[in-house]
């Protein structure tokens, strides 16, 4: 490691005021020494010291600031919906045959709260197959490849804790049939924790207090990586957006891609409708003039509860992360950094000071993926069917866990078994009938139908449907 190098380094973070994280450099050995500086001159003291000005800044708050439903393109349609519908599907269709589409997968999760040790797209969660989350959105992807005969880009946001362990999991499964061409990994950035006066918090000696910078990062990602440029050199104006903890999210949805495309947008939303005014969701919702997704907590009780001539709530346009993304669109906005606001999280942190871990008030900065609706002069929310398209696996047990995404998935597959004339196996011991569709077969019910189909029968009375080779 060269002297001038740390020199230069220790002068800038004196300058910026954080010195402090020199505090235990002579102790520590060579090699430690090397991977702090390299941390160090990662770090972008220009962002800490506006992420620092923001310390002394009033929290944010909708008081007195006109909320409002969005402009929703409605599950139930009249004739004219249906007929912009089916002109937008059309649509959708030309752009995917076309390679006009990338796919954006943010998944920088470990699995731990799922008690399992690895990335969270690498957990079982087929209820008959025991196909990762990866996996099934890998066939996702096989699917649109095989019905528009086109090579399917797929971007992977990573995180440094399960970068190495994505890609390994990739190969081992040999990309799941997908070319390695095309699959590009990135890692999301960290960026330091601060306490109260700005300064930056150590994890321990030699080592910062990093924490991920929000899903927003996944923009700044993109370009950082390479990977915008990579879609701009493959023609793609497009990116569908989803999250790997969702394994009923449909990244190749035409009619969602041509309504959004249809429309002119630089980024579009999927909803599902509230299940009830007291569903803890941020939902869709202009702030102001601004569209953007307005939180459980920012949404005052009479608007959380009030409903419209028939009676749905007016805020029922539920976000559940699945978004349409314009190329250029998302290079506007990482052009010369990311536009998009800091958002603060105040938590309890066991940081290094003084030689001993104590625990300290500390503040970490994210960007969320959805304050970019307020950049995007015309957007899309189209409100889609919960049961079809959104049952996140984020608990070990009880709501939004994976003995529900399973349920929910048995569910779904025996409605479709049924409207093919079809007897689904006797319900199991959790009340559900287990059965599982590959998304090869089909993404709806009139899809499965429409195919030939291969069970297999497991030895517990299961039933799988699954692509023949």
């Amino acid at each position: 490691m060269s002297h001038s190098v740390e020199s230069e380094l220790r002068a800038r973070f004196e300058r910026a005021g954080q010195g402090h994280v020199f505090a235990d450099f002579a102790s520590l050995g060579e090699e430690a020494r090397a991977r702090f500086v390299e941390q160090l001159a990662a770090v972008d003291l220009d962002l800490v010291a506006c992420q620092a000005a923001l310390l002394g800044q009033p929290a944010e708050s909708h008081s007195g600031v006109a909320l409002e439903p969005p402009e929703l393109f409605p599950l139930e349609r009249d004739a004219r919906q249906a007929a912009q519908a089916e002109e937008a599907r059309q649509a959708g269709e030309g752009l995917l045959a076309a390679g006009k589409v990338g796919f954006l997968l943010v998944a920088g999760g470990q699995a731990s709260r799922l008690g399992y040790d690895g990335p969270k797209g690498a957990f079982g969660i087929g209820p008959v197959s025991g196909r990762s989350l990866f996996e099934i959105h890998a066939r996702r992807l096989l699917a649109v490849r095989a019905r528009f005969s086109v090579r399917v880009p797929w971007y992977v946001m990573t995180s440094p804790a399960n970068h190495d362990a994505t890609r390994s999991f990739f190969e081992g499964h040999r990309y799941f049939g997908l070319e390695p061409r095309d699959i590009r990994f990135f890692a999301q950035a960290m960026i330091p924790t601060m306490g109260p006066a700005g300064k930056i918090l150590r994890a321990g000696p030699g080592e910062l207090f990093q924490a991920p910078n929000g899903h927003g990062g996944v923009l700044l990602a993109l370009e950082q990586s390479g990977s915008l440029r990579d879609a701009r050199e493959r023609g793609i104006e497009h990116f569908s957006y989803f999250q790997v903890d969702n394994p009923l999210a449909r990244p190749g949805d035409a009619l969602f891609l041509g309504l959004h495309a249809l429309e002119g947008a630089g980024m579009s939303s999927k909803v599902v409708a509230k299940r009830d005014a007291g569903e803890k969701v941020g939902v869709i919702g202009t702030i102001g003039e601004r569209l953007g997704c307005i939180e459980y907590s920012d949404l005052p009780k009479d608007l959380r509860e009030a409903r419209d001539a028939p009676g749905k709530l007016r805020f029922r346009a539920g976000n559940i992360a699945i978004h349409m993304l314009r190329r250029d669109f998302v290079e506007g906005l990482t052009r010369g950094g990311l536009q998009l606001p800091w958002h603060l999280a105040k938590k309890k942190m066991l940081v290094w000071e003084q030689g001993e871990l104590v625990q300290r008030d500390g503040i970490k900065f994210e960007a969320f993926v959805f304050d970019a609706l307020g950049e995007s002069p015309r957007s899309v929310t189209l409100e889609v069917d919960r049961a079809l398209e959104f049952s996140p696996v984020k608990n070990a047990r009880g709501e939004d866990s994976a003995e529900t995404a399973r349920a929910d998935l048995c569910r779904l597959h025996a409605s479709w078994v049924r409207s093919a004339g079809l007897e689904p196996p006797p319900l199991d011991e959790s009340g559900v009938h287990p059965v599982e569709i590959d998304p090869l077969i089909a993404e709806d019910a009139a899809g499965f139908r429409a195919r030939p189909h291969h069970p297999i029968v497991t030895e517990r009375g299961h039933f799988y449907v699954h692509e023949h080779h």
